[in-house]
């Protein structure tokens, strides 16, 4: 079927308009013709300029652009679980970091300070959720240390009343 010289094989009687259906009534507002000299001019549209991610004194920003679930490889949960208070911190070198995944580079660097799961996640701008599973993933590879809330066996199952204090403690100069 050939199109008509209005552009649109579907009848209306004004030419070079599309069929009306029930959204473009012509009698709402929108629709109704404007006098050529109250037409706004046609602006081109711009292409979007592209998102760089700034480099802060810490290294380098987050690229907003990246998935979390790009970051987990599609997974959604840990292959162990990770309380948010647990502890983390680096235990490779420099060295074993090469070849490692940008956010993998960005936790082990971080934590060469002892750091929560729910700091990590805070500080990086990364879902808590992702980072259980970077962090999981570390400690998979023996990147990390993880040092797990709730006490030993020792301590039946009980925390440690100094790591407590020293907690609130800390609490307490901020």
């Amino acid at each position: 079927m050939a199109t008509p010289p209005g552009g649109y094989p579907y009848g209306n009687d004004q030419q070079g308009q599309p069929p009306l259906n029930r959204y473009n009534f012509p009698s709402a507002p929108s629709h109704q013709a404007m006098p050529e000299q109250q037409r706004p001019p046609h602006v081109p549209a711009q292409p979007p300029q592209q998102r760089r991610a700034t480099s802060s004194s810490s290294g380098g920003k987050h690229n907003p652009l990246v998935r979390p679930y790009a970051m987990t490889g599609g997974r959604t949960r840990p292959r162990y679980q990770l309380a948010i208070e647990a502890l983390v911190h680096t235990t490779a070198q420099s060295s074993q970091l090469h070849g490692q995944l940008p956010e993998h580079q960005r936790i082990c660097h971080l934590c060469r300070e002892i750091k929560s799961v729910a700091e990590i996640s805070a500080l990086l701008s990364i879902p808590l959720g992702v980072a259980r599973i970077l962090v999981a993933d570390l400690a998979e590879a023996g990147l990390v240390a993880i040092h797990q809330p709730g006490g030993d066996a020792a301590a039946g199952g009980q925390p440690d009343v100094t790591l407590l204090e020293r907690v609130l403690s800390g609490l307490r100069n901020l």
